[in-house]
This record gives C-alpha cells, structure tokens and sequence, in this order.
C-alpha cells in the first residue's frame, strides 16, 4: 500500500482535531478578506481615486488585518510554512506597490498541497482568483479544505491510474467566491505577472459534487417516478459515500485528458473549437472512467459501483438543464448520453415515467464510449474541420440540430475559404436545443438545481422537488 503520511503533531497517523475554521483567527481573516473583496476591481486592484473608494491607509489595515490572521493560524498548518511565509511577503508587497493587479505568483509556486496527499490533512489558502462557475473576477478568497485520500485511493493512484498532480479536498469554510457553484481548486484561476511553466497540482471539492448529486439525482428519482435499486436508494443517503464515489470518478476523469488517441487540452484555454468538441471531451473522460469502474467493481471496490451510478444519474439529470443554454457543452454531454440510452433501449420514458434497464446500461454506455473513442482515434488522419464534422455527425445521429443551424446542412452551406477558427462563429449558440422530455424536466427541477449553489457536506441533502 502507498504511505500515508501523518500530519506534525497527530500521534498513530490520526489527524489532529485542531480545526482551523474554530480558531478565532478565522473569522478575522475571512472579515478582512469579505472587506477587501468590494473594493476589488475586476483585475483584483483597487481603484484608490475612484469615487468612493476607501483610502490607502483603510486597505492597508485589512491587510495587516489578514497577515496578522494567517500569521496565527499558521502553527496549526506547518507543512504549509513555506506558502504562508510567501502568502504574507505577496500580501505586504501588494499593498506597498499601491494595491495594483495582483502578483501572487510567489506564494503560488509555494503552495504544493499534492505532494503531500495525507487523507484528512487541512490547508488555509488565500488567494485573488476567480473561481470557475463563480465569481469571475479575481477577488480575494480565503478557504479552508482537508484532504481527501483514503488509502485505497491512493493505491489505485499509484498502481494504475497515475495522477500524482490530482488533489480530492473537502470545505471545511470559505468566503464569498465559493458560496456558489464553483467546486474546483485550480491554479490556473491565480493572478500572478505570468504563468508557471508547468503547475503542480489541481483540486476538486468532491463533497460539494456529492451533496449536489445527492439533492438534484433524489428530486430526479422523485419526479421521473424511477426506481432504482435499494443500495442505491442508500447511496443516495449517504454523503460519505458519495464523496468516495466522487474523488474516484474525479481523479480518473482527470487524467483521461492527457491518456488516449488526440491529446486535448483539458482546460479549453489555447483551442477555439465549436463546444461540442468539448462536450464530447468531457463526456469521453466521464465514460472512460465508467468503463474503468465496471472493471473496479468486479474486482470488489464498493465505490465503483457507486461511481457507475453517480455518472449515469449526473450527467442525464443535473447537466442537461443545468446553466446558460448558450455553448453549454456539459449539458450537451449529458443530453447526447440520455439520447444514446434511450435510443438503444436502455432508457424508456412511458405514462410520465422513467424506467432504466439496469443490466444493460454498463454495457451500453460503454458503447457509446467505444464510438467517440473511434471518433478521437479517427481523427489523428483527418484534418481539423473534417474531424469537427465527423463529431458532428456523431452528434447529430442521437441529438436534433436547430432547425436554422448552418452547420446541420453540411460544408456546402459554409464559407470553407475562412479558417476553421472563423467557421466557429456559424455556431448557434444553442446548436442542440433541449428535447422535450429535458423542456419538462427542466421546469420541474430548476428550482432544486438553484438550491444548491454554495452547497457543501453540511448543507441539509437531499432536498424534494
């Protein structure tokens, strides 16, 4: 088995039950940040002579305000002294240079919560960034997370699904950013004078995904009438075990974008592509950790099984009727794999009621995941706007295109003289509309979905429609 590490200060490999979130401290840091935040431009600057704006002197104390804070805090953390001492540099310099952009590539580069993965293990964090399916601008945050590696994990992790820059972590308190949808960690999202060569690490808060699973997919059984089986009714029920559930799907999903035929860029930031190519990139690293669940659970992981679950119910309930309708390529994922199930038998929906063929479904929709494989592995001989083509007929066999999409009608219809890129902007911004069945649905569930912005483990799940 992988070594676990033990925490300083916690005897027999116990994590300390010092919590960071009940030191008074906490609350001090998390008020100066929520003060500074408002004053925060996009760019994460303050604006000194804009009207309204507080003077140098009033920032600076929530400054000194938050380095005080962190200073007290940092005893409880000491495999983070190195971050702290760099956070408090970045933070003094910030408010010397006169509260401009922030710069906080030091303490970035300081921060390396994966190459310690002790499950249980807690991290204080402030940064200005914005948080992905959040804020957008880049405000100040401050969160508390623990560790999520069970020893288990971190076999599989180590013997064959290799993701050494991977971080499971729970919240334990956060500030206004993440009292949203967000639940990703990522140093992308940092504002620092220029981009690391390569980061080290990338978190995702499988708790909040949990508790979100949990409310949305229990409202979904509820209105769609399904029945599902009873150790699943109790999955359902079971926070902690929908967390291990999802730290493995995460971490597998994670790695498919670097694994197989035509690498892609996992994060979309250096590829202008039409979104149902990242849809379907998405939807690939969903199932190809489907598939390697159904292989872990006949080897005797529980959470496998729970996974299989989690992936099914996940992308056909919560994602299609989730978020903006404009270039929503989740929602298309998830559209595409109910499409592909119902279609192929799998899936039925009579007299108001859903009904899913548990035998069949693994097999199936590993299906599917054989078909956009051969899509990617097809496309290594194609070039781009043919390959952007072929998915879109893939697509289109399972999904109806909008009646007044260029695309549905072929190249002819296109000025194939553009570049590719140019092509893009013949994409509807809604290039696949929601099927009946999803209008329905997504009137009955917009309400449950809403609820769970800013959900975490201790929010009260599920919730009925």
């Amino acid at each position: 088995m992988t070594e676990i590490l033990s925490p300083v200060g916690a005897p027999g490999g116990t994590m300390s039950p010092d919590s960071v979130v009940t030191h008074p401290a906490w609350a001090a840091l998390k008020d100066a940040v929520e003060t500074i935040r408002p004053w925060q431009a996009k760019d994460g600057s303050i604006d000194l002579t804009a009207e309204g704006a507080p003077g140098a002197e009033a920032v600076r104390r929530q400054v000194d305000r938050a380095i005080t804070a962190i200073g007290d805090l940092a005893p409880l953390l000491p495999h983070n002294a190195d971050y702290h001492r760099a956070l408090a540099a970045d933070l003094r310099r910030w408010a010397d240079e006169g509260f401009g952009v922030p710069d906080f590539l030091d303490s970035l580069l300081a921060f390396q919560p994966a190459r310690r993965r002790a499950d249980g293990l807690q991290h204080l964090v402030v940064f200005p960034m914005y948080t992905q399916n959040g804020n957008p601008d880049r405000n100040f945050e401050a969160v508390v997370l623990r560790m999520v590696w069970p020893d288990w994990l971190a076999e599989l992790e180590r013997t064959r699904y290799d993701n050494p820059l991977f971080c499971g972590i729970t919240f334990e308190d956060f500030t206004a950013g993440y009292d949203t949808n967000s639940a990703v960690l990522f140093p992308e999202t940092i504002a620092v004078r220029q981009a690391p060569e390569r980061f080290s690490w990338g978190g995702i808060f499988c708790d909040r995904e949990a508790a979100r699973f949990r409310r949305v997919s229990s409202a979904a059984v509820e209105i769609l009438g399904l029945e599902v089986p009873a150790d699943i009714h109790a999955m359902l029920g079971d926070q902690e075990r929908c967390q291990q559930a999802f730290v493995l799907w995460d971490m597998i999903h994670d790695r498919t974008h670097s694994h197989g035929d035509l690498p892609f860029d996992p994060f979309m930031i250096k590829q202008r592509q039409p979104f149902w190519m990242y849809g379907l990139e998405e939807l690939r690293c969903d199932l190809t950790a489907f598939k390697e669940a159904v292989k872990l659970e006949a080897e005797g992981y529980p959470q496998a099984r729970d996974m299989q679950f989690a992936v099914i119910f996940d992308r056909m309930f919560r994602f299609p009727v989730t978020g903006e309708r404009v270039r929503n390529y989740d929602g298309l994922g998830g559209q595409l794999l109910f499409a592909y199930l119902h279609q192929h038998d799998v899936v039925r929906w009579t007299d108001n009621t859903l009904h899913i063929d548990w035998e069949r479904a693994p097999k199936v929709t590993n299906q599917l995941c054989g078909e956009i494989e051969k899509l990617y592995r097809d496309g290594i001989d194609r070039p781009k706007l043919v390959h952007w083509f072929a998915a879109y007929d893939l697509v289109s066999a399972y999904l109806a295109p909008h009646p007044g999409s260029v695309w549905a009608k072929g190249p002819d219809a296109l000025d194939l003289d553009q570049p590719p890129r140019k092509l893009v902007d013949d994409v509807l911004p809604d290039e696949f509309p929601l099927s009946m069945f999803y209008e329905a649905l997504a009137k009955k569930l917009r309400r449950v979905i809403a609820s769970t912005k800013g959900i975490t483990a201790h929010s009260d799940t599920p919730a009925a429609a």
